[in-house]
């Protein structure tokens, strides 16, 4: 495993929290991709949602994404915690073993943004991000 990484989520309002924590932490703000700008389907009043960004000062990093209309962030859904794997069969691996007693939220999968990913319920209620960025 490369390393560990906090996501979290918001309900609508992910631009004015990323401006709050630049202010606060003197970091910056990379790479915002809104919902119009991924290869994703989404209603129009997804498109200026955030469906992902990362924030940086020296070692401080999270990424930051929007819930998708219609979903909520509630205590439990509101964080996750990103695990980047090193290759598909460590990810094939972790995500057996989560799932044994977990719930799948998103199965692994090929995705858009040219990795493997996948997001899990562990039986303790923590929700973890797989991810494998294939080259």
């Amino acid at each position: 495993m490369k390393q560990i990484t906090p996501y979290l989520n918001f309900s609508g309002n992910a631009r004015e929290a990323l401006d709050y924590y630049k202010e606060i932490f003197e970091g910056e703000i990379l790479g915002i991709q809104t919902y119009a700008e991924a290869d994703f389907p989404t209603p129009p009043e997804a498109d200026d949602r955030i469906i992902h960004a990362q924030f940086k000062k020296d070692d401080l990093f999270f990424m930051v994404s929007d819930t998708f209309p219609g979903n909520s962030v509630e205590i439990g859904n509101h964080i996750s915690l990103t695990i980047e794997l090193e290759n598909e069969a460590e990810i094939q691996k972790i995500y057996e073993r989560l799932i044994q007693k977990g719930t799948v939220i998103m199965e692994l999968q090929d995705t858009f943004w040219g990795a493997k990913f996948a997001k899990v319920k562990d039986s303790f209620g923590m929700i973890w991000d797989l991810n494998y960025t294939q080259s």
